[in-house]
């Protein structure tokens, strides 16, 4: 799902006003569902009358209204990330009532609104799909892998060590990974050939 699709840049925020509600979004780019719940618990306001909230991870998404009418505030929110591009992204709308009922039309526009303003002005970076490559190496080829991986654009996601060398995960872009197979296959003198790394597997 990541094929054309953004993330933020950094965490974003914007205030309004809607009929003496006032509505504040956050959002912020996050890699799991638990951290997407992390961020909802730490910018929640206690003493505002509702934090509605959405996320969308890949295929993980999920949404909430908080006391507001079902399907008025958090499904709207998820509208916009989704209507906007956004992948591994959460937005909170908190809500101070002014006294003035919006109606369900009203809150749909006021949450869905207030969301797609924090996003469209938001910086954002387009997400580039990438293979996950395991592999094996010595140590006294570790330094040197590690210097020539940014040239592939990869990135060590984990890391461990046995008594012969140390175990990496990478992270190429898809259009890289046979070019990636075969620099690490030449600079280790073919000592480490990396495989895909199947999600499936245990």
């Amino acid at each position: 799902m990541t094929a054309g699709r953004v993330m933020l840049a950094v965490p974003a925020r914007l205030e309004r006003e809607v009929r003496k509600s006032l509505f504040l979004a956050q959002a912020a780019p996050v890699a799991s569902p638990a951290e997407a719940l992390a961020f909802v618990r730490a910018v929640g306001i206690a003493d505002a009358t509702h934090n509605c909230w959405a996320y969308r991870i890949g295929q993980d998404y999920r949404s909430d209204d908080d006391g507001e009418p079902g399907g008025t505030a958090g499904r709207p929110i998820l509208q916009v990330i989704d209507g906007q591009g956004f992948d591994r992204t959460v937005v909170v709308v908190t809500r101070w009532f002014g006294g003035i009922k919006l109606g369900a039309g009203g809150l749909v526009r006021a949450y869905g609104g207030t969301a797609a303003e924090c996003l469209r002005l938001a910086p954002r970076l387009p997400i580039v799909p990438t293979t996950r490559l395991t592999l094996h190496c010595g140590f006294a080829d570790l330094a040197l892998l590690r210097a020539r991986l940014g040239a592939l654009d990869a990135a060590v996601e984990d890391e461990s060590f046995d008594a012969a060398g140390a175990a990496l995960v990478i992270a190429v872009p898809d259009d890289r990974v046979a070019e990636a197979v075969a620099r690490i296959a030449d600079l280790t003198r073919g000592q480490s050939v990396p495989r895909i790394l199947d999600d499936e597997a245990p």
